[in-house]
């Protein structure tokens, strides 16, 4: 393996985190013997055609500097590659992190992490969702909460989080359930209505939300989880359950486990690790290995 590794930053994460972290992990990985260069760009689309192009001539390693939606960037350039992704998660949710047991908001415990398993040889084999060309590493939703992620992402104020939370609140006042067609690995087309379907490759979204509670990233299979029609009051009970990931004992909760899923839906956006995928129809099958990730 090359010491040359390359830090793939986001300057922006985490209210400008993704900046100040990138000086620490940077000075431990040389400090234990790395050359290291960063990765910026101009815009996403740069950003990704530097690390694609880091990632095809030999780095070391591509190790994202910032949230998930950095990590979702990262998984486009080395997926399918013998490139081991690293992550110093510094963002606001840092959900794909959390799921393989990193450190969050210390870039230099997650740097010393990286370093060793460098040293030593040591990654882990995860699996990946893809639809189409578009690979993700945590939970694919459709439905009310990506009905909240197109009005929050409209909105001009408020800023931050709270910008989602007044987004919900409007959601929650047009609240109806969405018929679905939906199609599990090879079976038939089934029609449904529901609030929203959640595809799991990692058990959760949104900063610690646990929609698909006990998906995990090396079983070869997606966790599905599907909200059924409820009520307003019904879905403000539901919700705080996200958080613990007990909410799959409510009765209008029901989780599936298949490698491919088939949605289809009118009017409704696909967000994958929280960026928009497109409006459905979509297609979305697990590749059981597609990533090497450095952890401990």
């Amino acid at each position: 393996m090359t010491s040359e590794i390359t830090l793939f930053v986001n300057p922006t994460a985490g209210r400008g985190r993704g900046a100040h972290a990138a000086q620490p992990a940077a000075r431990v990985l040389r400090d234990a013997g790395f050359a290291v260069r960063t990765v910026l760009g101009y815009d996403a689309q740069d950003a990704l055609r530097r690390a694609r192009e880091a990632v095809a001539g030999g780095t070391g390693a591509l190790v994202a500097v910032g949230g998930d939606g950095m990590s979702s960037l990262a998984l486009q350039a080395v997926a399918g590659t013998d490139t081991p992704l690293g992550i110093v998660a510094v963002g606001t949710g840092n959900d794909f992190a959390r799921a393989n047991g990193l450190p969050v908001r210390d870039p230099a415990a997650a740097a010393h992490v990286i370093a060793d398993a460098l040293s030593t040889g040591r990654s882990r084999a995860v699996d990946l969702g893809r639809v189409g060309k578009t690979w993700f590493g945590t939970v694919l939703a459709s439905g009310f909460d990506s009905r909240v992620n197109d009005r929050g992402n409209r909105m001009r104020w408020p800023t931050g989080r709270l910008r989602y939370d007044v987004a919900m609140v409007a959601e929650l006042a047009g609240l109806r359930p969405i018929p679905y067609r939906l199609r599990l690995d090879d079976g038939p087309e089934q029609r449904i209505e529901a609030t929203l379907v959640a595809v799991g490759n990692g058990p959760s979204y949104g900063g610690g939300m646990r929609i698909c509670p006990a998906a995990a990233l090396d079983d070869g299979l997606f966790d599905i989880t599907v909200v059924g029609p409820c009520s307003r009051s019904t879905l403000l009970r539901v919700f705080p359950k996200v958080y613990r990931g007990t909410h799959p004992s409510h009765p209008a909760v029901t989780v599936h486990r298949a490698a491919k899923i088939s949605l289809a839906a009118d009017g409704v956006t696909g967000y994958a690790d929280g960026e928009p995928l497109g409006s459905l129809p979509l297609t979305a099958e697990t590749v059981p290995g597609a990533v090497r990730v450095l952890g401990p």
